[in-house]
């Protein structure tokens, strides 16, 4: 079996996996991390996002053989604290009901603010209307990304 170095979270982890097993099985079954969730396996829902050279990506539709020497940052990444300002406001205006679609939701969001640290809602519909939500909290979503735009 091929052995891959990856930046994950800023640290070098050599890992042992098939060539085409895709990025998010390593995270959650070879690194045991599990706030990247599963969704639809199909790069459609979202819940997989992470952030790839700080760009969110689908985790679920990268091989790790495609990763090179790009640095990979997953929700558990993010801060160490859970105060990053899209995390503080995700607090502030209740966002999560189920929970699931959340560290996609999170790590979607800080990729938008990363790149537009004051998007418009139009902006900010178009850059979210790939990440699913289940329970319909797009509106509180906006929300939150407005006021960590403002942090």
């Amino acid at each position: 079996m091929p052995q891959f170095s990856v930046n994950i979270n800023g640290e070098q982890k050599s890992i042992d996996a098939p060539e085409d097993m895709p990025l998010l099985w390593v995270i959650r079954d070879l690194l045991g991390m599990k706030g990247t969730k599963f969704g639809c396996g199909k790069a459609l829902c979202g819940a997989c996002t992470v952030h790839l050279d700080g760009q969110a990506i689908r985790s679920c539709s990268m091989a790790i053989s495609d990763l090179g020497d790009a640095k990979i940052t997953t929700i558990e990444g993010l801060s160490e604290n859970g105060d990053h300002p899209i995390q503080k406001a995700w607090v502030e205006h209740i966002v999560p009901q189920c929970g699931y679609c959340q560290s996609g939701q999170i790590m979607n969001a800080a990729s938008l603010l990363n790149q537009n640290s004051s998007p418009s809602d139009e902006e900010i519909e178009q850059s979210m209307s790939g990440n699913l939500c289940r329970c319909g909290t797009y509106n509180r979503i906006k929300e939150a990304i407005k006021t960590a735009s403002k942090s």
